[in-house]
């Protein structure tokens, strides 16, 4: 099976929306902060923050490296060879992700970089009549061609495309997951936001619902079903339902992680059992 890291993209001059993305406040975290955690969510592998040459980022979560690009203004392409020059020969491909795509589902993630086969050098979803190229994961062995295609001014990831082998995934196809259909059915998970009435839209979505089992010494709900609470957070779900993260609660995210991370991301789909 391949090793799959991740990389996030959040150099980018954010003109048109005014302000560093990255830094935008999303539910008491940041969009970079939510992006950088849900892609740790679906990945074992690195996941590379990449930054311009002196950019400002704001806290990430312990397991996120950073890198930065090697001269600013130069688009997608550089980022994406500064974040695969960080992670090495940690991984076999690398899901690549603008920091303004707060919807992004894990499936989405595990769908893209579950296509792989021993031909394919890059899997990109179209989605909406569009190609998806920061929504796509790549070989880390596609390196040296990006480097080579950056050296001569040939920045567009379409000139990629033309190099190596493309598998190319409309909504069917990505949809014929099974998971993703249940719990991205819209495909919401490549929605960036571009402009201040984008980030105002997706700010006022509803907080996806999330299963919450109380355990151990937890009073548990009176009723026969597990309690809900709506949240974009740990840290939020955990004030929804009167608790508080620290030395004697933690946190078990759909029976496998354990957290007391107030800012890991939740989505459509989770399961929560908290514990002291």
């Amino acid at each position: 099976m391949l090793k799959a890291a991740a990389i996030v993209l959040a150099g980018g001059r954010s003109s048109r929306m005014g302000s560093p993305k990255a830094e935008l406040e999303w539910h008491g975290s940041t969009l970079l902060r939510r992006v950088t955690g849900l892609l740790g969510r679906a990945v074992d592998g690195p996941v590379v923050a990449v930054g311009a040459p002196g950019q400002h980022l704001p806290p990430l979560g312990p397991a996120v490296e950073l890198a930065s690009d090697a001269r600013e203004g130069r688009g997608p392409m550089q980022g994406i060879a500064a974040g695969m020059s960080v992670i090495g020969d940690r991984a076999d491909v690398a899901y690549v992700s603008s920091t303004d795509v707060p919807l992004l589902h894990p499936a989405f993630v595990r769908r893209v970089v579950g296509a792989f086969t021993d031909g394919v050098d890059v899997v990109l979803p179209e989605i909406g009549g569009y190609r998806q190229p920061l929504a796509a994961a790549y070989r880390l062995a596609l390196l040296d061609t990006i480097e080579e295609l950056i050296g001569s001014d040939r920045l567009r990831p379409g000139f990629l495309f033309e190099r190596c082998r493309v598998l190319r995934l409309n909504e069917a196809e990505m949809l014929s997951d099974p998971a993703l259909s249940r719990l991205d059915p819209d495909l919401a998970s490549v929605s960036n936001l571009n402009e201040p009435a984008d980030f105002q839209r997706a700010h006022a979505l509803p907080a996806p619902e999330i299963e919450v089992q109380r355990l151990g010494t937890l009073p548990a709900n009176d009723g026969p079903r597990p309690d809900t609470a709506v949240a974009w957070s740990l840290g939020e779900l955990a004030d929804k339902i009167g608790l508080v993260l620290g030395d004697h609660v933690v946190a078990t995210l759909n029976g496998v992680q354990i957290s007391r991370d107030p800012e890991l991301p939740l989505v459509r789909g989770d399961a929560v059992g908290f514990t002291r």
